[in-house]
């Protein structure tokens, strides 16, 4: 029987992170296509398997909370180039590449559901910094587990075992929600249920079909 939720934050709970950053690089004057060049390789070894050879990818040690969230920026900054030629500020880019995120209310109604049904609830999150709004979490997690904060991240096998065991259910017990594929995929191999999420009537009708519970509020159905 499912008894719980582990759930990601951006772009799952929020608005999507291309919305966001489509915004900063606009305010900001970033080369757009420079980013996404730069970006895309960043990320893509970042939630490849294994190690590079020559060392563990920055995003690595910044969602564990291992370098200072300033060093990270101020090395991003100085591969990223403006319109105007130069770097972008490196002080505060992050901040500024996240400020966009807004709340997708379906999705947080969702939870708020899961928990008047009596199911646990649990923010599994990689973050890049604290750049997030706490308010109202209360009424929405049992449990808060941030990858900077307890030095570890998606999608290794331990951050999911540390989120399991604040709730007190095994894997089988657990339905895992995500945007990234790959830690949707890592989830799963440990036995969780994985939900890869793309759009929030879609992810909401799937958990109410592996729950067997409605998880939409009240009014909130025309909306979906």
């Amino acid at each position: 029987m499912l008894k719980g939720v582990l759930i990601d934050w951006g772009g799952v709970l929020t608005t999507s992170l291309a919305e966001s950053v489509a915004e900063w690089i606009e305010a900001d004057r970033i080369d757009p296509r420079h980013y996404r060049e730069v970006m895309r390789a960043l990320v893509t070894q970042a939630y490849r398997a294994g190690v590079e050879p020559d060392g563990e990818n920055p995003i690595h040690a910044l969602e564990r909370g291992e370098i200072p969230v300033l060093e990270f920026e101020r090395a991003l900054a100085a591969r990223l180039v403006t319109l105007d030629g130069g770097p972008p500020e490196a002080d505060g880019l992050l901040a500024r590449m996240f400020a966009g995120f807004r709340p997708v209310e379906e999705m947080n109604g969702m939870l708020r559901q899961a928990r008047t049904a009596g199911l646990g609830t649990c923010l599994v999150s990689n973050s890049w910094g604290d750049h997030y709004s706490r308010e109202g979490w209360e009424v929405l997690f049992d449990a808060v587990v941030i990858s900077g904060e307890v030095g570890m991240r998606k999608p290794e096998e331990r951050i999911f075992r540390h989120a399991l065991g604040l709730l007190g259910l095994e894997p089988g017990q657990c339905v895992f929600v995500d945007d990234i594929e790959a830690n949707i995929v890592a989830a799963r191999a440990i036995g969780l249920v994985g939900v890869h999420h793309s759009d929030p009537s879609e992810t909401i009708a799937e958990m109410e079909r592996l729950f067997g519970l409605p998880f939409r509020e009240p009014g909130a159905a025309a909306c979906l």
